[in-house]
């Protein structure tokens, strides 16, 4: 891409920005007023490194490094229940510190600062490392409750510095077993389930969020839709919204790197995948956890080109 191009469709991407944070942000008092229903909001959309992205002194980064708005934290929702003033946070990420903050300007400082619960899917570390912000070096905190599959409990009490983290008391460790259901509050339900994926340190989940008002699918990270042991259309067709993998939009940005390695479905196969299914069931999908190299966090046309097919794209702060 000439830089004339980036520098074009980076203007257009920052006035759609404009619009889309006038849209989504409601003001306080209409949060505090308005809410019934349980809902979710997304406090991260990018890849475990972040974007920027360490090192990365490519030009879709510098603009990054230069507008902070621009930045994204690693993938994480919120899922909040209004009546009962709880809220459970999925994933523990680098950026946590940021994200509880995130959280609590967003919700008008009306519910407790740490969450009712965190679900984490693995252990990768862009999904639990934010749990060190926990410990006597930081905040310190007593019993937070955090739910894992077997081997990731096993492995946060078995390996320093989580261990310590359990045997200090600063967090309260739950085992949760795949397709079982959590009831949380009477609004809301939470039902792991393992998908594929590099499980060199424990299982990965994926999650389905029941709540009195809709159906949310959660799935950031997962090898190709083939290796999955449930039909992934099936399960976009029985939920109301739908969180995938978008780690990598195609395999041109993998450079010298072997898929084999990090053998995440691209987006455009994802697509592929769905092309017949109608718009419904399209629009339920809701591309999220992407690299620092795909072109969705910094390339206008894409994203456009992702919206025209009928999906939709996560942005950090979004209420759903």
């Amino acid at each position: 891409m000439t830089h004339f191009k980036f520098r074009k469709n980076m203007s257009r991407l920052m006035h759609k920005l404009i619009i889309f944070i006038s849209f989504v942000f409601i003001s306080s008092s209409d949060f505090a007023q308005q809410e019934s229903n349980p809902f979710i909001l997304i406090l991260g959309t990018a890849q475990d490194g972040g974007y920027p992205h360490i090192g990365c002194t490519k030009e879709h980064c510098a603009i990054a490094w230069e507008h902070d708005s621009l930045a994204r934290n690693v993938v994480s929702l919120a899922v909040v229940d209004p009546v009962n003033k709880k809220w459970y946070l999925f994933e523990a990420t680098p950026d946590i510190s940021k994200q509880l903050r995130l959280f609590s300007q967003l919700t008008d400082h009306t519910y407790n600062f740490l969450p009712d619960g965190i679900f984490l899917t693995h252990a990768h570390i862009g999904h639990y490392t934010g749990l060190m912000e926990f410990g006597r070096e930081a905040l310190s905190t007593k019993g937070v409750q955090v739910y894992a599959m077997p081997r990731m409990k096993q492995y946060l009490e078995t390996n320093g510095p989580w261990s310590q983290l359990v045997n200090l008391k600063n967090i309260e460790l739950h085992e949760m077993t795949a397709d079982s259901i959590i009831a949380l509050t009477e609004h809301i339900s939470i039902k792991p389930f393992l998908v594929p994926h590099r499980d060199e340190y424990s299982e990965t989940a994926g999650y389905k969020i029941s709540t009195s008002a809709k159906t949310y699918l959660f799935i950031p990270d997962i090898n190709k839709w083939e290796t999955f042991d449930k039909n992934i259309v099936e399960e976009v067709r029985q939920c109301d919204i739908a969180f995938l993998d978008a780690t990598f939009y195609s395999p041109d940005e993998l450079g010298r790197i072997d898929i084999k390695e990090v053998p995440h479905p691209f987006v455009i196969e994802t697509m592929e995948l769905f092309k017949n299914e109608d718009a419904l069931t399209k629009s339920k999908i809701w591309f999220i956890h992407f690299n620092h190299t795909n072109p969705l966090l910094w390339d206008a046309s894409k994203k456009e080109e992702i919206l025209n097919a009928g999906f939709h794209l996560a942005e950090q702060g979004m209420k759903l």
